[in-house]
């Protein structure tokens, strides 16, 4: 949500035609992001008329400051939401950047993969607020990524699997 969906956008502008069709998955109580990304796929059909995308919406994993305790059974369920929908989409490529949606999305993903139903490549950016520290979705996807990306050198010589591409957003 929020500032999470502006870098994701940023770094959407910068792909080309090819990336069609992109498929958006939202907390579905996350309205201020789907009018984001509406707008920038209004304007990206300006440049690219066969631009195509969908909106889909799960569960929300994890509320701001919920329980440990109480997340875990929320997010278990927000997985189980996913995986018909991952299934269905079939994804060759997720890029995400930290909201919590984004691990149950991923973790359906390496799963599917897992199962040789479909082998999807996980890109995972951390948010350019991130300078010394994962976030906790960051925390969890270092493990399940193929791609692990930081944008501050701290991170990358704290992580060693993680690619260290400077400020991308």
């Amino acid at each position: 949500t929020g500032g999470h969906t502006t870098e994701i956008l940023r770094l959407l502008s910068c792909l080309s035609e090819s990336y069609s069709p992109r498929h958006y998955v939202l907390a579905d109580s996350d309205k201020m992001s789907e009018a984001k990304i509406r707008s920038f796929e209004q304007k990206r059909a300006e440049t690219f008329s066969k631009s195509q995308f969908t909106l889909d919406c799960i569960p929300r994993s994890r509320e701001v400051r919920q329980s440990w305790i109480s997340s875990v059974v929320t997010t278990l369920y927000s997985i189980l939401y996913s995986l018909p929908l991952t299934y269905k989409r079939k994804p060759d490529l997720i890029l995400c950047n930290g909201p919590g949606t984004c691990v149950p999305v991923c973790i359906s993903a390496f799963l599917l993969g897992l199962l040789r139903i479909k082998r999807t490549i996980i890109v995972y950016v951390e948010s350019i607020c991130r300078v010394e520290t994962l976030s906790l979705s960051g925390k969890i996807l270092y493990y399940f990524s193929d791609y692990f990306i930081v944008q501050w050198p701290d991170l990358k010589k704290k992580y060693p699997k993680s690619v260290y591409l400077g400020q991308i957003v």
